[in-house]
């Protein structure tokens, strides 16, 4: 009778190791799918840049310094291994920049009236809510999994098979938490 006891106590402590690994490489993965989908959208973002940037140089050749820094935020934006921080500190200083750009726009009545320059804006818009959406879900499922991995018991199985917490995809600057808006009526 006591091994039936000992044998169903050590059934019950293997099947909830099992079940919190499972818990937790499920976790993982939906974090990782997470970052790629947000991965997708930065880069279309980053693609977009250089048409909006050389549809606006056609009619403001004179703003260099601004076509420079839009063009140097990208380039560190699109660089491959930054970790999430890195990445949205990077994509904050490339927002900023994008701010500067539309701000140069507004100057040249004839290229907010371009239908080019328009569709350029408005993709790059649909690109911000994609991105401000994929944030959501990726921070969502960070936090379910760094809970999971700082909770007890589930922390004994994290630890022993050394998952870890992951960071969150967060804007520092409020300004930059919004994608920038121009008003070109």
């Amino acid at each position: 009778m006591e091994i039936i006891v000992v044998l169903v106590v050590i059934g019950a402590i293997a099947l909830f190791f099992i079940a919190s690994y499972n818990r937790l490489v499920t976790l993982r993965q939906r974090v990782k799918e997470a970052w790629a989908d947000i991965d997708v959208q930065l880069k279309r973002r980053h693609d977009l840049i250089p048409n909006l940037v050389e549809t606006v140089k056609g009619y403001a050749t004179h703003e260099r310094e601004v076509f420079d820094a839009v063009t140097r935020a990208r380039a560190a934006a699109a660089s491959p291994g930054a970790s999430p921080a890195q990445q949205a500190q990077q994509e904050g200083v490339l927002g900023q920049a994008l701010g500067r750009l539309f701000a140069v726009a507004e100057a040249y009545p004839d290229l907010k009236a371009s239908t080019n320059f328009l569709e350029l804006q408005r993709e790059l818009t649909e690109t911000e809510d994609r991105i401000a959406a994929g944030r959501r879900f990726y921070n969502a499922n960070v936090r379910a999994l760094n809970t999971r991995v700082e909770s007890f018991p589930s922390n004994l199985v994290a630890s022993t098979f050394g998952f870890h917490k992951e960071e969150y995809f967060e804007v520092e600057d409020e300004a930059v938490r919004t994608a920038p808006t121009v008003d070109f009526s």
